[in-house]
């Protein structure tokens, strides 16, 4: 078994077969890891998470999963590798309620095992539990992130990659979905997270990557990633991590 749960390799894929937009990525992520994916608008950040989840075609590379090869394996059939994605937007279905939301995605399983999931969710969204009659359309933003989290988790991943989750989100809120990231990764699960909230992101993340033009173009311990004037250069465009744009 690999030491790495998440491995891609040299990845090239992109919308259109002549318009690569990935040019040769590649990451790594552990079990019990929160990786960030950092980088300027266009880098290609959210093509290689959906690359990695089989909903952008990969014309080269290699992704694989505890050592197991899913570069071409089709989207429906990743959660049963052991990998869920979160996307940005329409993660949840909003005319259903939060517990038919969570009981829907872990459909595989017997009833009894269903009931253990959804609970152990409850127990780490509180929120969550005192509105699971309510449809998911009239939860807060936070509220429904979190759902979108907890859905994923009903599938008992052992990578979870999330797109922006913190996008539309207040300070606050932000603040509270994190702190649950890093109760998660204490699970055992390898989380790649993409974010703009750069700041936010690198203070619960492990490692971080600097994707730009569709490959990763630096990588660090991400503690000290936002002074590194590398990330600077590439990421805010000259910008010293110390001025006074907090969230790039």
């Amino acid at each position: 078994m690999s030491a790495f749960a998440l491995e891609v390799a040299d990845l090239w894929a992109g919308y259109e077969p002549d318009l690569p937009i990935l040019r040769g990525a590649s990451i790594r992520a552990a079990a019990g890891e929160i990786v960030v994916l950092l980088g300027p608008n266009g880098a290609g950040k959210s093509t290689l998470v959906k690359a990695i989840a089989g909903l952008v075609a990969i014309s080269a590379g290699r992704t694989s999963l505890d050592g197991a090869e899913i570069t071409h394996l089709p989207a429906h059939l990743m959660v049963r590798h052991g990998l869920a994605y979160v996307p940005q937007t329409d993660n949840v279905f909003v005319a259903m309620t939060v517990d038919e939301n969570l009981r829907l995605a872990a459909f595989a399983g017997a009833g009894a095992e269903r009931r253990a999931r959804t609970e152990s969710v409850y127990a780490l969204f509180s929120e969550l539990a005192a509105q699971r009659r309510r449809p998911a359309g009239h939860l807060s933003g936070g509220q429904r992130q979190m759902l979108a989290i907890g859905r994923a988790l009903m599938v008992r991943p052992r990578v979870l990659i999330l797109d922006e989750p913190s996008a539309g989100l207040s300070p606050r809120l932000v603040e509270t979905v994190f702190a649950k990231l890093a109760e998660i990764r204490a699970g055992g699960i390898a989380i790649l997270l993409v974010e703009q909230n750069a700041r936010a992101a690198l203070a619960i993340g492990d490692r971080a990557y600097v994707l730009v033009e569709g490959r990763e173009r630096h990588e660090g311990p991400a503690a000290s990633l936002w002074h590194d004037p590398e990330v600077a250069r590439l990421y805010l465009g000259g910008l010293a991590a110390g001025d006074s744009e907090s969230t790039p």
